[in-house]
């Protein structure tokens, strides 16, 4: 009897052990991804809101602002939802892309405008606001090195190179780099970027902007887009980018632009009166970030100028309406800053309710002026000058989530009207694979 109960005993220590290696064994393989898995990449951003504007929509409301006191309208948008989808193919080599829906529409938008009398206009924006934002292919040679060709974002301004939802606390972007510079601005270029310790550089060879396409309220932001199925490079831009993180929660950046914008078109400039005539556009911008357990800070300062905006104007003015300009005077020089600082308050609660959570009370101003400086010969127009004040908050329930609620003022100087607002929006950012 001894020897079967030492017998039965051996038998049900080695079932469990073996039992236990098999469960082992199962684990592993089930944590075991496929190795094309493993190196697939998969991720997006999106965002959802509801404003009501507290001032009047009409077309005339800065040509005639008397007419449209004490009225208002509201918008339901889906601003951008973008899917992420990148491979590392090994030994060096990967690739990225970015796909963007904006304003939850494709094809082309119809839009009033201003200059054509309240006309119904059918605007072509890259063939329509279903956009290949991003695509590349990289080769790593070592940190410090790194080698990008194809579409890309040009790394010009706080807002192009932190433009996700959870990087800026208001509900829309910060308006004034998203009025004068292209937001986001993606071109087709060759980078040369890398890092080494506390320090990150990028350097962009790309096509120039298209001066047929800029404004008087937008400045050149409209100029990176091609109403073709291929951008015209008959000028070429650089861009540059430092970040620096020495200070602990503490980012410093310095960017730039220059680049020709004159010729940079189909339509025929090679008479006499355009000789000498290059539209350089240059543009300087510093931007920051802060954050530590409690505050979250940010702020940019853009300046940029256009040589020859004179004879820009009168040259794009003079165009057919069938044409893809916008036949307005451009101003030469074109400002935008701003700051927005928020408080976590969920940092100095001791609850278990909102362990993990945040709550940020923020604050922002806006100052830009997109006919900063103008020509000989070009009016400036008041209404282009603008500040914005806006106080709101932002929850985060979880790490990838926020949900944003805001007021904001815009304030215009007279005779025309400040135009304040209230919005609403919820967004995501995250990675899924």
């Amino acid at each position: 009897m001894r020897t079967f109960l030492l017998f039965i005993s051996a038998l049900a220590m080695s079932l469990a052990a073996y039992a236990g290696d098999a469960a082992k064994e199962q684990q592993a393989e089930a944590s075991k991804k496929p190795e094309w898995l493993s190196r697939l990449h998969v991720g997006g951003y999106g965002e959802a809101v509801f404003t009501r504007n507290f001032y009047s929509d009409r077309y005339l409301r800065y040509t005639d602002p008397e007419s449209a006191r004490g009225e208002s309208h509201g918008r339901f948008d889906i601003p951008h939802f973008v899917v992420y989808l990148g491979y590392d193919f090994g030994k060096g080599w990967s690739m990225s892309s970015e796909i963007e829906f904006e304003h939850g529409g494709t094809e082309s938008a119809v839009e009033i405008e201003t200059e054509e009398a309240g006309e119904y206009e059918k605007e072509i924006e890259r063939g329509g606001e279903v956009a290949l934002e991003q695509f590349w292919i990289q080769k790593t040679f070592m940190p410090a090195l790194n080698l990008r060709v194809g579409m890309q974002v040009v790394p010009v301004g706080g807002t192009n190179a932190h433009h996700e939802p959870d990087q800026f606390f208001g509900v829309y972007r910060p308006e004034g780099e998203n009025t004068i510079m292209p937001c986001t601005w993606h071109e087709v270029g060759v980078t040369l970027w890398g890092q080494a310790g506390p320090w990150r550089y990028q350097a962009m060879f790309l096509p120039g902007l298209d001066s047929e396409r800029f404004g008087n309220q937008g400045w050149i932001h409209d100029g990176s887009a091609s109403p073709f199925e291929f951008k015209i490079a008959n000028n070429y831009a650089f861009a540059a980018r430092v970040d620096n993180t020495s200070v602990k929660g503490l980012r410093l950046s310095v960017s730039g632009y220059v680049g020709n914008s004159f010729r940079n078109t189909l339509y025929n400039t090679s008479n006499a009166s355009n000789d000498g005539v290059h539209g350089t556009v240059a543009i300087g911008s510093f931007d920051f970030a802060y954050r530590n357990s409690h505050v979250m800070a940010r702020g940019y300062f853009d300046y940029g100028h256009l040589s020859d905006a004179g004879h820009i104007s009168k040259f794009n003015i003079s165009m057919s309406k069938n044409s893809t300009s916008k036949r307005q005077a451009i101003a030469s020089d074109a400002i935008a800053m701003g700051a927005e600082a928020g408080y976590d308050i969920f940092s100095i609660m001791n609850s278990r309710t909102v362990r993990g959570q945040r709550l940020y009370l923020f604050g922002r101003y806006d100052y830009y002026d997109s006919m900063y400086k103008t020509p000989a010969g070009v009016t400036d127009l008041a209404w282009c000058g603008r500040q914005v004040m806006t106080v709101g908050v932002n929850w985060y329930p979880i790490r990838q989530v926020v949900v944003k609620g805001e007021y904001s003022n815009r304030f215009m100087s007279k005779p025309y009207n400040n135009e304040p607002s209230v919005s609403l929006g919820v967004a995501f950012t995250g990675w899924f694979l």
